[in-house]
């Protein structure tokens, strides 16, 4: 038929096809942003344990070497131990590491261990600040 007697349902897409259509694309991102999240809190999460490892093994290394740990860990650069201060992975700077200090009086506050800053919670309820 030419255009004159062609009737209008022959054309394009209905209504209802276009719906089913935007909500299958809305599902199907609504999944890739979840799945994405979720692969970007685990690579944070394989950073910070990284970055810990690191800095305790600092933190030992400087012990074996002086007898006594460190009272900042600027001293870790300073005695190149390491090349710089790490950022915490969860909360993007690197002045938010909660240090945990000697209680022994010949320590003089020696920095024993370190923690993220982060307050936020692993996947299985525990603080970030605990590992």
């Amino acid at each position: 038929m030419t255009g004159r007697g062609r009737r209008l349902s022959e054309g394009g897409f209905t209504f209802i096809e276009l719906l089913i259509v935007l909500a299958i694309m809305a599902l199907l991102s609504g999944l890739a942003v979840s799945v994405s999240m979720s692969k970007i809190r685990q690579s944070k999460e394989s950073a910070l344990k990284e970055d810990l490892r690191g800095l305790r093994k600092a933190l030992d290394d400087f012990y074996a070497d002086h007898g006594k740990y460190p009272v900042k860990l600027t001293d870790l650069v300073e005695g190149h131990y390491l090349r710089s201060i790490p950022t915490d992975p969860l909360t993007d700077s690197d002045a938010t590491w909660q240090l945990v200090t000697s209680q022994d009086p010949a320590q003089k506050g020696g920095i024993v261990d370190i923690h993220s800053g982060s307050e936020e919670k692993t996947s299985d309820g525990k603080s970030y600040g605990e590992w």
